[in-house]
């Protein structure tokens, strides 16, 4: 078998159906499997699975062990050469695993690959491709100096470029199953977060060169799985401490400085998250970019903003703002909707997706809050 596809998830049930299905479309023709790992989920996540995906491989956990251990999991049954590990909150085009395959195919050296992740909004998400978070860096990305060539992120490589790059996001990790058994796989001691700047430190530390590729992109809604709250704080600073303490063997002064780093930035973003709301001006007009007349008529029962059906050719040469757009995806594959959201970002426009087959769209507006969710 060539690629065993791994999915991890935990409370996301209709995120979860579209990434299955965007995933599926996208594993046509290639010898392939496809495993969930379920963290005891509280929603109808595994019910779901069984009814809509019976022949997808399905472990339900009975208690959450976090992302490191889950993914072990599926990593110890995987049968493909390569494997991808792949956020329950995502969708990828028809294309991404070809285009994966067709690079490591003719890469001898491969470490993992990760490629470009854009959130709900259609911006690029820069944890797509960083480079090793030294003490130094981190800290300088703790205060918010970090915008130059040896910052937290890889800024020497654009964002549509490929290239070799340190750290790849646990979102979407593609790499030989071989090598991920060679350096023992996710560290048990993270349970969330710091787990794939781990993984991808131990990689390149083994002497494989990790990758970044510009050009295929996926989508990623963050904060799906989890709250920006104290709890999420904690978890990701003190998956920090744990890589410091692993790899880099911190003196006294340093430990006492990355510390207060993390607890002057924990109590910022602490404050500051409790007051952020979403605060944007709601659609002014709202388009359904379909053929499906059907659709027209159901969600227009469940959309306040008055609903227009709509053919692509709206979106040539003109720039919208104050904007939802709603894409059927048996009309405009994920390709067309990525170059859409991306030409069509940053003027208080909202993207909403209904995947194939399925009865709700889904969207998020900010990639540090919880997305929506409409069933019609």
């Amino acid at each position: 078998m060539k690629l065993s596809v791994i999915i991890l998830n935990y409370n996301v049930r209709y995120f979860l159906e579209q990434t299955i299905v965007s995933t599926r479309q996208a594993l046509k023709n290639i010898d392939s499997e496809i495993i969930v790992v379920d963290n005891d989920s509280k929603d109808d996540s595994c019910e779901m699975m069984k009814v809509r995906f019976p022949e997808i491989t399905l472990i339900e956990n009975k208690e959450n062990v976090g992302f490191s251990k889950a993914n072990n999991q599926a990593v110890a049954i995987a049968k493909g050469e390569y494997i991808c590990l792949l956020n329950p909150d995502t969708a990828v085009t028809a294309d991404t695993f070809r285009y994966c395959l067709r690079h490591a195919e003719t890469n001898k050296n491969l470490g993992a690959i990760g490629v470009y992740m854009m959130d709900g909004t259609g911006n690029f998400l820069p944890e797509s491709k960083r480079n090793v978070p030294t003490p130094k860096r981190s800290l300088l990305k703790l205060i918010g100096m970090a915008k130059n060539k040896n910052s937290y992120y890889a800024m020497d490589i654009k964002e549509s470029e490929n290239g070799a790059v340190d750290i790849l996001a646990g979102a979407f990790m593609f790499m030989k199953r071989e090598v991920f058994n060679e350096v023992n796989g996710l560290d048990d001691d993270y349970f969330m977060y710091g787990e794939d700047i781990d993984l991808s430190y131990k990689i390149i530390k083994a002497g494989y060169t990790n990758y970044y590729l510009g050009g295929n992109e996926i989508l990623h809604y963050k904060g799906e799985s989890t709250s920006r709250d104290s709890d999420y704080l904690d978890r990701f600073y003190g998956a920090m401490k744990i890589f410091y303490n692993k790899h880099f063997n911190p003196n006294v002064m340093l430990k006492t400085a990355v510390n207060l780093g993390i607890f002057l930035v924990k109590k910022f973003r602490g404050n500051s998250a409790d007051k952020r709301k979403r605060g944007d001006k709601e659609p002014k007009e709202a388009y359904l970019l379909t053929e499906n007349f059907q659709l027209l008529k159901m969600l227009s029962e469940v959309i306040q903003t008055p609903l227009h059906s709509a053919s692509k050719a709206i979106l040539q040469d003109k720039l919208y703002s104050d904007t939802l757009f709603i894409f059927d995806t048996e009309y405009m594959p994920y390709s067309q909707i990525f170059m859409v959201m991306k030409a069509q970002k940053n003027r208080n426009n909202r993207f909403r997706i209904r995947p194939p087959g399925c009865n709700f769209i889904v969207g998020s507006d900010k990639s540090d809050q919880k997305g929506e969710v409409i069933v019609f």
